[in-house]
């Protein structure tokens, strides 16, 4: 059992930064995969970002991707998103998530999710 908490969030001007973290219970951290994924009023769930259990290998979507950066610190069991010139269109719900089977797109891969921290951006 994984659990994850995320933290971070918050009401940011457009064009401004926030980092978001993940921590995660347990001793096995690096075998998963982990992602972010985001959630705005009335829409559905969309992926944000992933990265491997080692960190080698990461993936964004178009619309964050040079904006955003995923990381992780399997010492600490924490993974990170930093956002970068945050849009208005960034606010939402961002959700961390676990996958033993490494990573994905897709919400129906992930095992394990966070509770979700707001981020808003304002004009």
């Amino acid at each position: 059992q994984v659990q994850l908490v995320e933290s971070g969030g918050g009401l940011v001007q457009a064009g401004g930064s926030l980092r978001l973290s993940c921590a995660a219970s347990g001793r096995t951290f690096s075998s998963y995969g982990m992602g972010w994924f985001r959630q705005a009023p009335g829409k559905s769930r969309e992926f944000v970002a992933a990265i491997s259990g080692s960190g080698g290998a990461t993936y964004y979507a178009d619309s964050v991707k040079a904006r955003f950066t995923i990381s992780r610190d399997n010492a600490k069991n924490t993974v990170y998103l930093q956002m970068n010139s945050l849009q208005l269109e960034d606010t939402a719900v961002y959700y961390c998530a676990a996958s033993i089977r490494g990573v994905t797109r897709s919400t129906s891969w992930y095992d394990y999710w966070g509770q979700g921290t707001q981020v808003t951006v304002s004009s």
